[in-house]
């Protein structure tokens, strides 16, 4: 498959800028895989199509505020870091700007207290650079306080203290992406409850979504595209609950391509999703055999991405691309502050 496979014509003004002003308002296109039909609703729908017995399969990461501004020590040169994972400790693996000025040896601050700063100790792949954060304090707390969201680069604004409650779902829990688990954004607590009440189980899950979203695919052959390792975590008590509601014959909803990815990478061949802790850097498009999900909710994605080729999978690309079509034409809003679709 050729990457042009995957591409769509996007107005840029449909790439939403902000989210929308309560999280289930946001617009649903429901794609019914048997009969072709398509329909046009809101997020509150969603229980609609969800039955007593199925299980919503969530990712509770909650992103960091790793977005760092300061200043090179000496110089005074403004210096940008984007935090990607945390390699032990205090030391991590940053991405840098501008990177031709921060060499081995140079030390940043990142306030004017001198709370919080950090020493670049070598050179990371990918232009990246591996950091030891020196600080006063409990540093998850200098974070929230110094650190910004980092909202991806089609959101073309700085983030502000709104990003730091609508850019992280309800039921985040676990600290380490650098981006949001977008399609969980729709969800609102008395949403999950009324599910619960309805008899919709709910198992979380845990990958935290690295740089590795943002960045394109820039082979033209589709098969030979790397994705990047993220690491990911299944609980037994909640791989349970997936496996006992295949067992009994429910289906599993994927809230989103990563809890998709995480419960198809923890998979057995069976299908039966083994509990623990992983990296992955499975890739799926289409061609590949679903073991464990059966219906996907998940925002509209870009052109050319490999969450694009993930949903095509699932369905059918031409279809996809016709869906996209007629999302455009009745101006859905895209990406991550976007609209919603369920797959099903």
């Amino acid at each position: 498959m050729h990457i042009d496979d995957f591409d769509y014509y996007l107005p840029e003004e449909l790439i939403a800028q902000h989210p929308t002003d309560k999280r289930d308002a946001s617009r649903l296109l429901v794609a019914d895989r048997d009969s072709g039909i398509l329909e046009h609703r809101h997020f509150y729908n969603i229980l609609d199509y969800l039955n007593p017995g199925d299980c919503l399969v969530m990712n509770n990461s909650k992103v960091i505020p790793a977005r760092l501004f300061g200043t090179k020590e000496i110089t005074g040169a403004k210096v940008e870091f984007l935090l990607i994972k945390r390699i032990k400790d205090d030391i991590w693996e940053a991405m840098v700007r501008p990177g031709k000025k921060l060499h081995v040896g140079d030390r940043v601050s990142f306030s004017e207290d001198g709370s919080l700063s950090a020493k670049i100790m070598e050179h990371g792949e990918g232009g990246t650079r591996i950091v030891r954060f020196e600080y006063e304090g409990d540093f998850h707390e200098l974070l929230e306080r110094i650190g910004k969201i980092p909202l991806p680069p089609y959101i073309e604004r700085e983030s502000d203290e709104e990003d730091k409650e609508r850019y992280q779902t309800v039921y985040c829990k676990e600290e380490g992406s650098v981006a949001a688990p977008t399609a969980g954004l729709h969800f609102t607590e008395e949403l999950i409850e009324n599910a619960l009440e309805k008899g919709i189980k709910i198992a979380y899950v845990t990958l935290h979504v690295g740089i590795g979203t943002f960045r394109p695919v820039k082979c033209e052959k589709v098969e030979e595209h790397k994705m990047h390792f993220e690491e990911y975590e299944i609980d037994e008590e909640n791989a349970t609950i997936i496996n006992a509601t295949k067992k009994a014959g429910g289906r599993i909803i994927s809230v989103g391509t990563t809890s998709t990815r995480t419960v198809e990478s923890a998979a057995a061949p069976d299908g039966t999703v083994i509990p623990g802790r992983g990296k992955t850097d499975i890739f799926i498009y289409p061609g590949y055999h679903f073991k464990v999900i059966d219906r996907l909710i998940t925002n509209f994605h870009l052109p050319k991405s490999t969450l694009l080729m993930l949903i095509s999978a699932l369905y059918n690309r031409e279809k996809i691309l016709e869906i996209y079509k007629e999302a455009v034409e009745q101006k859905y809003r895209f990406f991550s502050y976007g609209d919603a679709m369920l797959i099903k």
